[in-house]
């Protein structure tokens, strides 16, 4: 009897293992099978640009970047611009020369590293996009600066600014021995006067990564201070499991598991279509910054981190906004850092609507503990009121101040959002109405009403809010602490 229910319960067993894992492979074909329905790959999710740089290249100095930047738009000149099938030469394809999209309208081509230059600089900047973005993303920031008398650079970071299939093969190395080429080569045209960095998104974890890999290291520059904006310091682990997807679909051959979205290219300065090894190496860079914390606290090192100033949206579907305070600043000592957090919109108590509501989480932050830095929360003066001001507990104190601000929320705006930040209102591509400046697409106030799924382009991409209302508090926060 002992032995007819052994044998049966290892039958049984054997069974669930069985339906287990024919259930996993059913649903691994089924998830294959909805990928593959996607949209067809083009040309520009395909060419291989081998002109990029990457550690491996011959390049010793910035200059040499250039010129290999040079050979790389000249190559997508070729292998892309030149070769876009007859059915693609439509208005709103940017690889399509002469479209409304195509960004070499534009009297500056901004998907190109660029350089704002003083005889004399009061400082240096250093700008650095995001992750599929361009050097455009902080040209607003860049222009005003040098302005106020700072020389600039707007790097164009490796795998950027040319197709989205520059997403496919880089390396955060890749980017961040670029980062490194460029403060060296800024650090020497400024003849001594203050260096920063400026980062948005993945250029802040790329920025905060240089600083930190510097410490122990006398040889290379080390920057003044770090402005990040929307910092990708935490992302979900997910990311790490991602990328298995790219790899089923390299071992099945099946091309367009390599990308999470498959998107119409509309966006002159932006890819639409993302790579699954974009969120991998914003991953891996994450995780690097982690260990490097880690290294450089155990040794004592953090205190000689330059000060941070940093611009988070308390809702950010893209980086996680807790993560940046405990994976960064809970972990430095006092030295003069700063978080600015954007308040969703809370007028009329439209809070209640929200999901999950971020101020229980704030004011815990702000009422609740000591703090190692300063705290600033931009807000609504009070329920009634659209008009916003700030709440600031200074490092090492528990007093909250308040005063006001000369701003105030739109009409239509619940809250900013990631892509939002490091844009003024007047932007002329993505800012509320467009301009004279732009001579082509205009992407900050698209309304297209309908029937659902009827678009390619999706109602959360058109629902996004694309500028900053607020960008005016936060590029004077910038020029003061850059000292201009």
């Amino acid at each position: 009897m002992k032995h007819f229910l052994f044998a049966t319960s290892k039958k049984i067993i054997r069974a669930a293992i069985y339906l287990m894992v024919g259930g996993l492979l059913a649903l691994l074909t089924v998830f294959i099978l909805y990928l593959e329905k996607r949209p067809d790959l083009n040309i520009w999710h395909e060419a291989e640009l081998d002109a990029e740089f990457t550690t491996k290249s011959q390049v010793t100095d910035f200059r040499q970047y250039l010129e290999l930047e040079e050979k790389l738009f000249q190559q997508l000149e070729e292998k892309v611009y030149a070769k876009i099938a007859p059915k693609d030469r439509h208005n709103l394809n940017r690889f399509n020369h002469g479209s409304m999209s195509d960004p070499t309208r534009w009297p500056r081509n901004w998907n190109r590293t660029f350089e704002l230059t003083r005889e004399s600089p009061k400082a240096g900047v250093l700008l650095l996009h995001g992750m599929s973005d361009s050097p455009y993303s902080l040209r607003s920031l860049g222009l005003s600066l040098h302005e106020a008398g700072a020389t600039v650079i707007g790097l164009r970071v490796p795998g950027h600014g040319t197709t989205p299939s520059g997403l496919v093969e880089m390396r955060w190395q890749d980017m961040a021995a670029a980062v490194k080429l460029a403060v060296n080569y800024l650090h020497k045209e400024i003849n001594g006067q203050p260096l920063y960095i400026i980062g948005y998104s993945n250029g802040s974890a790329l920025a905060v990564h240089y600083a930190l890999s510097t410490l122990d290291d006398p040889q290379e520059p080390k920057p003044d201070g770090l402005v990040l904006v929307s910092p990708a310091i935490g992302v979900t682990s997910l990311a790490a499991l991602a990328v298995w997807q790219a790899r089923l679909g390299h071992l099945l051959g099946l091309d367009k598991l390599a990308w999470n979205a498959i998107e119409v290219e509309y966006d002159p300065y932006k890819y639409n279509s993302f790579a699954v090894n974009a969120g991998d190496q914003v991953y891996r860079l994450t995780s690097e910054i982690q260990k490097l914390l880690k290294k450089n606290m155990d040794a004592g090192r953090l205190q000689q981190l330059p000060p941070i100033l940093a611009f988070q949206s308390v809702v950010d579907t893209t980086v996680s906004a807790s993560a940046l305070v405990t994976g960064l600043f809970e972990k430095l000592p006092a030295s003069g850092h700063e978080l600015v957090f954007f308040d969703i919109n809370r007028i009329n108590e439209a809070a209640r609507i929200f999901n999950n509501d971020p101020k229980p989480y704030l004011d815990r932050m702000l009422y609740d503990k000591e703090l190692s830095y300063t705290l600033t929360l931009v807000a609504n003066e009070n329920g009634a009121s659209s008009k916003v001001g700030f709440l600031r507990k200074e490092a090492g104190t528990n007093v909250v101040d308040a005063a006001p601000l000369d701003l105030a929320w739109p009409q239509g705006i619940h809250s900013l959002a990631h892509v939002s930040l490091p844009f003024r209102e007047s932007d002329p591509l993505y800012g509320a109405n467009s301009s004279k400046e732009n001579p082509g697409i205009h992407l900050g106030d698209v309304a297209l009403q309908g029937e659902r799924g009827v678009l390619r382009v999706s109602a959360d991409a058109m629902l996004r809010l694309r500028w900053n209302p607020f960008y005016s508090y936060l590029e004077q926060s910038v020029q003061n602490f850059v000292g201009l």
